[in-house]
């Protein structure tokens, strides 16, 4: 296990340093109400006062109401400051207008949400000279499981070396509220949703996998599967290179 003291000083100290380096005035994150984002919000707190969490419901119940209220809870703990914005009229506005041209699949409809979200952090970090904060995990970007130009999109993230597991075990040391721990892990795209489901393996052999080397083989097909069809989003973006 990482002594989580000396993470907590080492990542604090980078986030100050970035901040200061960029003369930015403060931080602008998502607060989804999940676990990333709680340890997000709680690293950059403590690294810098202005830190500012944002919650923004997008064409899901649960946006509304378990995340919400999660977002607002570990906020009020960790004297976060929060806005809300409401996204969903917005997302039902681009629904329509796209509709008139093409006929969506369920990727390209859920990926809208993540990438309002994130036009809406840089609107406000632009407005007021801060730093987007990344939320994304070690995990999920082993699986690919992100948008791209959405939830992946940011200026700085503390967490990415991070699987879940060693997140759970942050949260855990920082006594975080114990809810977090026992929330199914959910981008929150649409009701029901969990990304373990979706991904069809769990988190604990994703992670089982990266830190020791072991997986079933029917979980290394599919860990295996997910990387090598998502290569293209850890890539930089490929330019043309004139000789």
């Amino acid at each position: 296990m990482r002594n989580y003291q000396v993470e907590f000083d080492r990542r604090t100290a980078y986030i100050r340093s970035f901040v200061a380096e960029c003369g930015a005035a403060g931080i602008v994150y998502g607060n989804s109400g999940g676990k990333d984002s709680a340890l997000v919000g709680i690293l950059c707190k403590a690294a810098c006062d202005n830190t500012l969490g944002i919650i923004m419901p997008c064409g899901s119940g649960r946006n509304y109401t378990l995340d919400a209220d999660d977002a607002r809870k570990v906020a009020e703990q960790y004297g976060i400051e929060t806005r809300t914005v409401d996204l969903s009229p917005v997302r039902e506005k681009e629904l329509e207008a796209l509709g008139g041209c093409i006929s969506l699949n369920d990727a390209a409809r859920n990926n809208i949400a993540p990438r309002l979200r994130m036009t809406t952090l840089y609107a406000i970090a632009a407005a007021e000279n801060r730093l987007v904060a990344g939320t994304g995990n070690r995990s999920e970007a082993y699986m690919g499981y992100f948008t791209k130009w959405g939830d992946g999109a940011h200026d700085f993230n503390p967490i990415a070396d991070l699987t879940v597991t060693e997140i759970y075990e942050f949260l855990d040391w920082l006594d975080a509220p114990q809810f977090l721990q026992g929330k199914a892990p959910s981008a929150g795209l649409f009701d029901s949703q969990t990304d373990e489901d979706e991904m069809g393996v769990t988190y604990a052999a994703i992670d089982t996998w990266l830190l020791d080397g072991f997986a079933t083989p029917q979980d290394r097909a599919i860990i295996d599967r997910f990387h090598r069809r998502s290569e293209h989003k850890r890539r930089p973006i490929s330019t043309f290179d004139n000789p």
